[in-house]
């Protein structure tokens, strides 16, 4: 991990512990010795020249790009009967199209999250809406081949799934660590609604007609517009490119928004008008910073993605990750046999049952991002450290793996019993308003816990923050797609209860034993792979 500018070289410190042990769980944790991280001096230069009001305007676009992939996902189920009609094939060759989509929804991130950190997020995010629109149009017109369905719907996940990765990146160049939570949170309610609204639209389509090309159009306006929107306003944040964004240097169509163009160039010609001539820009002392657009581009390994799940601390962090978002995708997937073959809902109603989970998403996600900065300094706080919210912390030196995973034992304890307490009433058949009031309290903390990891997971990758949410995407499709592979046959096997029982102990228990690795060893296993 490189210094900030002006400090010097970080040096490797023994993992930090707390002298006052918050949770029960880790009371027969062996006691450190307390010993405070020396904090180097503060760098000269902020970490960023974007305001609060840029900041609004950023989190407003990565929300609203991020929403095509969960959106695109869940507006597809309820189609499946039509489109197996239509196109006059087997339930099991439909299914293939829900597979191409999670291998690609996995493929998306690994390629265009590195090249966002080469080449730039506001070009890879016109590039990868501008596929998934052309996929939506190809989807909604192709009307007789089955082929074509399956090449068009890896277009569109190629496209809508980039955003995942890129948009965490945006957030790590903009904002110091201390204040992340407070940008992620937004993104993460606006990342999830689309999860919450695309079973309901779905399913209101597959209820009142015998139609899905319109579903398609409608994605089409949606792309469209997140594209106009993001030429137009969008500004380029990748460090590699802008710095701290006081880049004095003019960009291309590429990489500065059409607003700030069109600003510029009236200020230009009000300066050549009063002054009758340019005067000379300062040109950009960090020749990285001048290179063009052709000459970063350049498509990095993606193997690095994977290379980053092989180390100790990033392996734990990204299962905890990974095993909520399975925890979470097993859950969706069962829900419509549940509700048509024991509460008798027909594809309207079991869209709707999907909603106290998406509010339950959508609130986590608006809490999260304050529990976040909360924890992040209450654990500077007790380890004397003083947080800088205009130059950022040096994290070489501070245990933030402490500070995200704080109250996180608690957290797995309430989210296993809640598992658990649902799989047994949907087995008893309790009443609907129980099961969709579990169903709100599992989305609120699936959200926390996944969110929270995938932060932690860009700040130890700060250099490369698209490329290590890309491994975290990877990583949690590979898990949710092996997650709902052998749900039928253990829900089968062992029952509504017992499956919901096994889920609730694995992600519980691996997840304890993660949270403890996490807080015991991840600082000292973030130091030693930094040195190697």
């Amino acid at each position: 991990m490189a210094d900030s500018p002006g400090q010097s070289p970080s040096h490797e410190v023994s993992p930090v512990s707390d002298p006052m042990i918050e949770q029960v769980q880790e009371s027969a944790i062996e006691h450190i010795p307390d010993t405070t991280p020396s904090q180097p001096s503060t760098s000269s230069t902020p970490y960023t020249t974007f305001t609060r009001n840029d900041k609004r305007l950023l989190t407003l676009h990565l929300g609203l790009a991020a929403i095509t992939s969960p959106l695109t996902a869940t507006i597809y189920f309820p189609l499946l009967p039509l489109l197996r009609n239509h196109f006059h094939t087997s339930a099991q060759s439909i299914n293939i199209t829900l597979t191409i989509y999670i291998i690609f929804q996995a493929v998306s991130p690994a390629i265009f999250g590195p090249l966002s950190d080469s080449l730039g997020r506001r070009p890879v995010y016109l590039l990868t809406l501008s596929l998934y629109v052309i996929g939506n149009i190809g989807l909604a017109v192709n009307k007789h081949s089955y082929s074509v369905l399956i090449v068009l719907r890896a277009v569109q996940s190629l496209g809508a799934s980039a955003a995942f990765a890129v948009s965490y990146g945006v957030v790590a160049d903009v904002c110091v660590p201390s204040e992340r939570g407070k940008m992620l949170g937004p993104v993460s309610m606006a990342l999830n609604l689309g999860a919450c609204v695309g079973p309901v639209v779905g399913g209101w389509v597959a209820y009142t007609s015998g139609s899905y090309e319109w579903v398609f159009w409608v994605l089409v306006i949606i792309g469209a517009v997140l594209l106009l929107s993001v030429a137009a306003l969008l500004p380029e944040t990748a460090r590699t490119v802008v710095g701290d964004g006081n880049r004095k240097k003019r960009q291309s169509g590429w990489e500065e928004s059409w607003y700030n163009m069109c600003k510029h160039w009236l200020r230009r010609h009000k300066e050549n008008a009063s002054k009758g001539e340019n005067e000379k820009q300062p040109e950009n002392e960090d020749e990285n910073l001048n290179r063009s657009i052709l000459q970063r581009f350049r498509i990095a390994n993606p193997w690095a993605c994977l290379r980053i799940i092989f180390h100790l601390d990033t392996f734990l962090v990204l299962w905890m990750h990974g095993s909520f978002y399975t925890v979470d995708y097993s859950l969706v997937a069962a829900v419509p046999d549940i509700y048509k073959s024991i509460y008798h809902f027909n594809e309207l109603q079991i869209g709707l049952a999907y909603l106290p989970r998406g509010a339950g998403i959508i609130f986590g996600g608006y809490c999260v991002g304050k529990v976040m900065d909360h924890n992040y300094k209450v654990t500077a706080k007790k380890i004397g450290w003083t947080v800088d919210k205009v130059f950022g912390d040096d994290l070489n030196n501070f245990p933030i793996e402490r500070a995200r995973s704080r109250g996180s034992l608690w957290l797995l304890i309430i989210s296993t019993a809640t598992l658990v307490g649902y799989g047994w009433a949907v087995s008893k058949q309790v009443e609907v308003p129980v099961a969709l009031i579990l169903q709100f309290i599992q989305g609120f903390w699936g959200t926390y816990f996944y969110t929270t990891y995938n932060t932690l997971l860009v700040d130890v990758f700060p250099e490369s923050p698209s490329t290590a949410a890309a491994a975290a995407s990877i990583t949690r499709c590979a898990m949710a797609a092996a997650g709902v592979a052998v749900l039928q046959p253990l829900l089968d096997a062992a029952g509504r209860g017992w499956y919901f029982t096994l889920l609730g102990l694995w992600s519980g228990g691996f997840g304890a034993v993660a949270v403890w690795l996490i807080k015991r060893k991840g600082m000292q296993c973030r130091t030693r792979r930094m040195k190697q």
